[in-house]
């Protein structure tokens, strides 16, 4: 296929680009809205009846909703969060879980101009209690599984909360799902807003403190547009289409890179509240037919632990798109291979997201690479003081300050944005290495950087190294202190199934003679420790955070 220079104006237009002093730019219209890009669009006598989104019930019974039946449903929720007294610019707490009332709330806040803050059910209380009384929501739509653990404990912890909907409601509470079937009112009048208006308020985790509040707007989608038709390989709008993700709703990997997509090109959405395990999932997306979907790294390295996939299910699947952290080549392999699709991964941050990533369908991958920059997104690599590093030299990845998927903000936190600065560039504090074709190759966080003999080592490439070991099915790598080197290099070893209750000194020595012989001396652990699980963060990655602290690092 031509590269995308060469696509005429309306190809570009047909997935968000232009074409503006012979660069391209991403389209971004001043009344872009999530609803209007989404279920807004298929509401003509031709696509009002396609399904929209599917639950899968614990008990194997299928609910289906067409994209008329979401709107209606959401109509009806607008109008009733409208007579409980919300509207434009109001946070309304989204805790709904991975289920169609999820979806369709984001709909009705969308339509009253509200602002959904989206709250994943892993959350603890304390970080749900931060997070709603940071935003001071007034309202929380919920489930009863979700409520239940919370509803004695609700005065002391959400002292703001006025007004709590709770679908399936075995308590005092409105019933969510009675409005979602009540009839939509005919009258209603739904206030879109805006493109550069808050949209969506996500909690998102730092290196330092509690979860702070990013604020997106509307543009975000628009502005995702044309990345989201690349790491779906440009088949976004195949006829056939089925998306699924695993990955929570709460977080950008399941709404904004799987849910909305999924719904900007008018096709299903299929879903279910089971527990992620690799059987599981396979037979889950041969019975709905699954065609694309998003994946963390982390879930293709333990569906890459069947060899052939195809044995023993029926499967549909054409592309993976991936993004969280770095993918190891050999999975990449595993994912082209024996499940026989087109994977591409690609990169960012929650607050500037889809900076770098593939297109197999127009430029080659490089086993091992994040991609090239996207268009639209100027991206350099540059050395502490703000200085561009040359190729094949180990720099941070900044992207210029109006980049277009840029968030609008912090809540309540004006001084964290100046830690993303650096000069006239947004830092992401991750670092990265560019070839001289433009291919970046991830090296780890700077935060995460192990400083050891006066080497500096990036953890990833040695956790891709160790995954690579038939022995490994999940690495992590942290720097530990040590007197005489101010740092050793640690990892951390969840052994593949076939290898389960052989951890010994043998294995640990082949493992460090593994990364010794594949990439150098001066970055082989000297300290491995065999568990059994990973403490995981609640967007799906493992938290090196916690095993650096537990390492004194």
């Amino acid at each position: 296929m031509k590269p995308l220079n060469e696509w005429s104006a309306d190809a570009l237009a047909e997935i968000g680009l232009e074409k503006q002093d012979g660069a391209l730019r991403i389209a971004i219209a001043p009344d872009s809205n999530i609803y209007s890009m989404t279920v807004g669009r298929y509401l003509g006598s031709g696509d009002r009846d396609r399904r929209a989104i599917s639950i899968e019930e614990p008990d194997g019974a299928m609910i289906h909703y067409s994209f008329a039946e979401v709107d209606d449903a959401a109509t009806a929720l607008a109008a009733r969060l409208c007579a409980l007294g919300y509207g434009r610019g109001d946070y309304i707490g989204l805790h709904c879980g991975m289920r169609p009332e999820t979806a369709i709330a984001h709909m009705a806040i969308c339509k009253i101009g509200a602002v959904a803050v989206t709250l994943s059910q892993l959350y603890g209380p304390d970080t749900l209690a931060h997070a709603l009384n940071d935003c001071r929501a007034g309202i929380l739509l919920t489930t009863e599984a979700g409520w239940a653990p919370l509803r004695d404990q609700a005065a002391r912890l959400f002292p703001h909360l006025k007004h709590v909907l709770v679908s399936s409601s075995a308590g005092p509470e409105e019933d969510l799902a009675a409005i979602l079937r009540s009839a939509p009112p005919a009258d209603f009048e739904p206030e879109l807003t805006g493109a550069d208006d808050p949209a969506l308020l996500m909690y998102t985790s730092g290196s330092t403190g509690m979860p702070k509040g990013i604020l997106h707007g509307h543009r975000v989608l628009a502005a995702y547009r044309p990345s989201i038709n690349l790491f779906f390989n440009l088949s976004l709008g195949d006829e056939d289409a089925v998306f699924w993700s695993p990955s929570d709703w709460a977080w950008v990997g399941g709404l904004l890179d799987m849910l909305f997509p999924a719904w900007l090109a008018g096709r299903p959405v299929v879903t279910s509240e089971a527990r992620f395990k690799a059987d599981w999932a396979f037979a889950f997306m041969a019975r709905h037919k699954v065609t694309h979907t998003f994946l963390a790294p982390s879930a293709i390295r333990r569906l890459a632990q069947t060899a052939d996939p195809h044995k023993d299910h029926d499967l549909s699947m054409r592309v993976i798109c991936t993004g969280g952290e770095a993918l190891a080549a050999e999975i990449l392999e595993w994912a082209e291979n024996n499940l026989g699709v087109v994977c591409n991964e690609f990169y960012g941050l929650t607050e500037v997201n889809h900076l770098i990533g593939n297109c197999a369908r127009i430029y080659p991958r490089r086993a091992g690479s994040m991609g090239l920059a996207y268009p639209g997104h100027k991206v350099l690599l540059v050395d502490q003081e703000g200085a561009a590093v040359a190729p094949g030299e180990i720099g941070e990845i900044v992207t210029t300050d109006d980049a277009p998927t840029r968030y609008l903000g912090y809540l309540n936190n004006p001084d964290k944005e100046a830690e993303l600065r650096l000069g006239p560039y947004m830092r992401t504090h991750d670092l990265a290495v560019r070839d001289d074709d433009g291919y970046f190759w991830y090296k780890g966080r700077s935060d995460d950087l192990i400083k050891s003999s006066g080497f500096r080592i990036g953890p990833a490439e040695i956790e891709e190294c160790l995954i690579a070991h038939p022995a490994v099915a999940e690495a992590a790598v942290v720097g530990k202190p040590d007197k005489e080197r101010g740092a050793i290099v640690k990892a951390f070893i969840r052994l593949a199934a076939d290898y389960a209750g052989r951890a010994s000194p043998e294995l640990e020595k082949e493992l460090t003679d593994h990364v010794r012989d594949r990439l150098a001396p001066y970055k082989a652990p000297r300290a491995i420790a065999f568990v059994e699980s990973f403490e995981m963060t609640s967007s799906g990655k493992i938290n090196r955070k916690a095993l650096r602290a537990a390492e004194g690092g």
